[in-house]
Formats: structure tokens, sequence, C-alpha cells
């Protein structure tokens, strides 16, 4: 089979071949249509994630889109969503024509959506979800701050907080051409920070845009947003962290935390039980299919790998690779 494959660390995959995967005990062979690359691809490629320097050679990809070809669970044929260990663990992932997965990883497609579109939302949809939902409590006419809102978890998160219930989403955004790739999600609010932020600004801005005090903050940046938005947040008001795209670090006031009985929250997708997983999927892209959320993004050919990969390393839309174009 032709896949993306990974000869050195911090390089752009190569279009080449592979042995196709065999059928095992507990797993499926599916095959491919659609796999995004996202941030996890890149830091595991890199040989610097705490997961260690991943084995080379190997096909990255912790997610993709495919068909059922061989599966003692689920019929030949079979639309699915799945995951996999890629970078993470030996064994390979979902840039190529055909993946072995994990039974317990599948989850079954039955929306009427683009693989690609599907590909695109993926745990990022999941994340903004359970992040809200679940984590953060997310209660019918609450005020939503969306920080890092024109990532894809930023982008599903505006439609999800819609979906249960939030009164006013404002998001966060560091450039027009990110307030841009909003357009679609259209919140009721778009602030924009300065190349050099200032945490009382930014506060004032966000009290601003929301029209008083907002309750819950979904945050996969952290740093001064963050410090920032805990500012703004409510008696009993919720900050749920799930990344650090602007810094591993931020300075938080004490006084902020306790004068108002905020609590600061962690998430990951890791916590979830498999059914958590895909409950919180097929939930969004019920959604997505009715044309109330979407992750925007550039379908490209798998030959075009390297390319692909080059273009996911920047700020732009999520990537989606489809082997068989």
């Amino acid at each position: 089979m032709k896949a993306a494959l990974l000869t050195g660390h911090a390089r752009p995959p190569v279009f080449a071949d592979r042995p196709d995967p065999q059928p095992a005990a507990g797993r499926t062979i599916v095959a491919v249509t659609a796999a995004p690359i996202v941030p996890l691809d890149l830091l595991c490629a890199s040989g610097t994630s705490y997961f260690g320097p991943p084995l080379l050679p190997y096909i990255p990809g912790v997610q993709g889109v495919g068909v059922v070809e061989q599966s003692n669970r689920l019929e030949p044929g079979s639309r699915v969503f799945f995951t996999s260990q890629a970078g993470m663990s030996a064994g390979d992932g979902s840039l190529a024509q055909r993946c072995s997965v994990v039974d317990k990883d599948l989850i079954a497609i039955d929306h009427e959506l683009p693989d690609a579109a599907v590909a695109a939302i993926g745990l990022s949809g999941v994340a903004a979800w359970m992040a809200l939902s679940w984590r953060a409590g997310l209660l019918p006419g609450e005020t939503v701050i969306v920080l890092g809102a024109s990532g894809a978890v930023g982008q599903a998160a505006i439609g999800a907080a819609r979906a249960l219930g939030a009164g006013r989403v404002v998001a966060v955004c560091r450039s027009d051409r990110a307030a841009g790739r909003l357009a679609k999600a259209a919140p009721d609010a778009i602030v924009r920070l300065p190349a050099t932020p200032d945490e009382r600004d930014v506060a004032d801005s966000l009290q601003q845009a929301c029209g008083g005090p907002a309750d819950v903050v979904l945050d996969p940046v952290f740093g001064i947003a963050a410090a920032a938005a805990l500012r703004v947040l409510a008696d009993g008001g919720r900050l749920v962290n799930l990344g650090s795209a602007s810094g591993d670090g931020a300075t938080l006031s004490s006084a902020v935390l306790r004068s108002r009985s905020i609590s600061v929250l962690g998430y990951t997708n890791n916590s979830l039980l498999p059914t958590q997983r895909a409950d919180a999927l097929t939930a969004v892209l019920g959604e997505a299919a009715a044309g109330r959320l979407a992750v925007e993004h550039t379908v490209l050919p798998m030959s075009d790998c390297a390319v692909g990969w080059q273009q996911a390393a920047t700020s732009g839309p999520r990537v989606v690779l489809e082997p068989h174009r």
C-alpha cells in the first residue's frame, strides 16, 4: 500500500510503499478514506514528546475515517472513525491506504457528512463537547468565552456551546485572518488579541464583548489570555484548560480565584471511556450534519503528504489527507 512514511524525526513524511497491515485478534483492518494531520502527530514525530522518540520508520496519524475491510466486530463496508497510538507506541497510524485498528478504538458513523469533514472535526470536536458539557457543566443561558477560537478545538467549541444551550459565545483570536476563519461558526462577538497583549486590557475587552461577567472559559492556549479571562468570570465561574498553545505557564491572581470561588479545571480526551468518546463524537457530528458546527480544513491527496505536513505546522486550516486521490 501507499503511505506517508516518517523516516526521520522532525522531518516531513515521504510518500512511499509500506506492507499492508495483517489481520490480528482484537483488531480491524480499515480502508482509510480521510486522515487529518493534528498537532499530536507533529509532536510525536519530533521525538521530543513525553512518549519518547518513536521507532523509525513509521506511519503517523492518530485519527482517521474509513471503511471496514476485515473485522470480527463490524460488518465489512461499515463507515467508521478511528484512533491510533502511532508515535506514542510501536505501530503505524492512519496516514495510509489501510490501517490496523484496535477494535475498541472504532466508532461507527451514521451521519451524512463528507469523510474529510468528519476527519477535520474528530477528537477536536470530542474535546470541545466534553470540556463544556462534562468538565465545565455548562448550563443553559450561560456566557462562554472560547480562547484560541480559530483553532480546530475552538471552532468546534463555538458550535458545541450553542448546542449545549449557551446564551452568548465570545470568540478570542489573534488576527483578522484568524477571525475570518470563524465566519461560519458565527460567534456573538470576536475579540482580537494584540501582538503584545496586556492582561488587564484583554480582560476589559472580554468584559465588554460578554456584556458582563462570563460563566465558562474554554482554554486551549493558557498564558496571558487565560489569566485575563479569569478576571471576567462570574462567581462560581469555570475555566477548563485543554492545551498550551501560548505556553505552558500562566500567572494567575489568587485574589481573583478566591474572591469569586472560581474553578480552574484540566481536561484531556485520554480520561474518557470509549462509550463517552463515541457518544460525544456522535453528538458533535449530528450538529455538523445540521450545519451548526464545522472545522475549516484543506484536503490534499496523500501523495502531497510532505506539503500537508508543513502546512499543518502553521496556524492555518486543518489539513486532511485522502489516500485514494
